[in-house]
């Protein structure tokens, strides 16, 4: 894959990593000298500890993917008809998966979250998504933007939908 990071301290340790012989980019030298790759399970744990909770890379992922989808569901806007609606499905998992750099398939499966494709399939996203505009980009408190506090709306009224 062709990425580009824009944070100059993360291209650093990046560069400094591929520098390191082997075939895993990840890697690190110990106080002994000694090479060391991370792999996923690794990756997983640290983000557990850090978290405090029971997340992976894959929830990062899928928020992201999630994200994404609907971010493009709102630049796509509304479909006209249920064959719209698949066309588009179709357009926002060519976006995700360019985002993600999986194939359409995965990313629908795997990193977009089902209810926000339902909503759109049932023409009943259009709502949320004009909640965008309207949410203040960052109130210093949650650290989200906009399109996730929408996107948190929907997941928590689905859920309270669910549990009641």
């Amino acid at each position: 894959h062709n990425i580009s990071i824009r944070s100059k301290r993360l291209a650093s340790i990046v560069k400094k990593c591929r520098d390191i012989p082997g075939q895993e980019l990840f890697q690190y030298y110990d106080e002994k000298g000694s090479r060391h790759s991370i792999d996923s399970g690794m990756v997983n744990e640290y983000i557990k500890t850090l978290s405090g909770g029971d997340y992976s890379s894959k929830d990062f992922r899928t928020w992201a993917g999630t994200v994404k989808a609907l971010m493009t569901f709102k630049e796509i806007g509304p479909p006209d008809t249920v064959k719209d609606a698949r066309r588009n499905i179709g357009v926002v998992m060519d976006k995700v998966s360019s985002h993600l750099g999986n194939t359409k398939t995965i990313c629908r499966k795997y990193y977009v979250h089902p209810l926000i494709i339902s909503l759109y399939e049932k023409m009943a996203l259009q709502k949320y998504l004009e909640e965008i505009e309207r949410i203040e980009e960052d109130d210093n408190t949650s650290g989200l933007t906009s399109v996730e506090k929408i996107l948190m709306q929907i997941l928590e009224s689905q859920f309270k939908h669910n549990i009641l």
